[in-house]
């Protein structure tokens, strides 16, 4: 194998940063949270003795570490890639692939969502930080919960939450056809311990608006927080997701994006209308004239 050279790539998110190399590195991706947790990788270990690292994320060709607040990546970021380097070309250890990750004891049950295309599978522990749509597998890459569920014919998008996973399927098959096969799949994917997704799959929340350049006014950030309070809790238990995209103060209309199970349902519309509408309208009297998903 040649020399590994890594390059420092920076994330989405600013304390995150990536160092992809130029070899392979790992088979499969590996996240630890503590060093504890990285016993089955001396790298990982030897990362946790910077007093700065939070996280250490290894994949097929790179390492991303999450930083404390102590210091800024600017500060370190060249000392770490040097010190990563040094030890990947003296032949370091990065996993031991035998050493079998420690069982999880999970539970996971199906329930169903207002969507009948859309099933959530809910699970006893935390799966992620921030909730993630995947529309295709080429969009999965980051998530291998995801890439590992789109090899399933019959799945057709995937969005996955805090403690959920909800699964749009085409109408090729009906739930009780898959839904056993899925929850057993889940399952056991969470419970040996796998990687659900990377850091660098994190998604925007609610509160971000897409385009960030633009100065947000009093009514936007006001339908935002109404949004973080009160709707997107009830979304969420039906296993979707909603996203403010924009507000136009001539028109009145407010943007928002469906994901999950709510993208694509029937009963979107009469939510948006008799649900959301109405209770911006109440909020905000007088700035709102009508609520629209731009992806429906």
């Amino acid at each position: 194998m040649k020399n590994s050279t890594l390059k420092i790539e920076k994330t989405n998110i600013p304390t995150i940063l990536k160092f992809t190399s130029n070899n392979i590195l790992a088979s499969g991706s590996h996240q630890f949270n503590n060093i504890d947790e990285a016993k089955n990788s001396p790298l990982a270990q030897q990362l946790f003795y910077l007093p700065f690292v939070k996280r250490v994320y290894i994949s097929a060709n790179f390492i991303a570490l999450e930083r404390f607040a102590i210091v800024e990546w600017i500060d370190v970021q060249d000392e770490v890639k040097e010190e990563i380097e040094n030890y990947l070309n003296a032949g370091g250890v990065i996993v031991t692939e035998e050493s079998a990750p420690k069982k999880i004891p999970v539970e996971v049950y199906a329930e169903s969502t207002p969507n009948p295309s859309v099933m959530k599978f809910v699970a006893n522990i935390k799966l992620v930080e921030n909730d993630l749509e995947f529309k295709n597998s080429e969009a999965a890459e980051n998530a291998p919960l995801a890439t590992e569920l789109f090899n399933f014919p019959f799945v057709k998008e995937i969005f996955i939450s805090e403690n959920y996973v909800s699964v749009t399927k085409n109408n090729n098959v009906e739930w009780p056809e898959i839904t056993v096969e899925l929850r057993s799949f889940v399952r056991q994917y969470i419970a040996d311990g796998k990687t659900i997704a990377l850091a660098t799959a994190v998604q925007q929340k609610v509160s971000e608006v897409y385009n960030h350049d633009i100065e947000l006014d009093d009514v936007s950030k006001q339908i935002i927080d109404i949004l973080e309070e009160y709707i997107k809790p009830a979304v969420a238990a039906d296993g979707g997701n909603i996203m403010f995209q924009s507000y136009s103060p001539s028109s009145k209309i407010v943007n928002v994006i469906l994901q999950g199970a709510c993208s694509g349902c029937p009963s979107s519309t009469i939510t948006l209308k008799n649900g959301i509408e109405n209770m911006l309208k109440q909020l905000i009297p007088g700035k709102i004239n009508e609520v629209v998903a731009v992806n429906q």
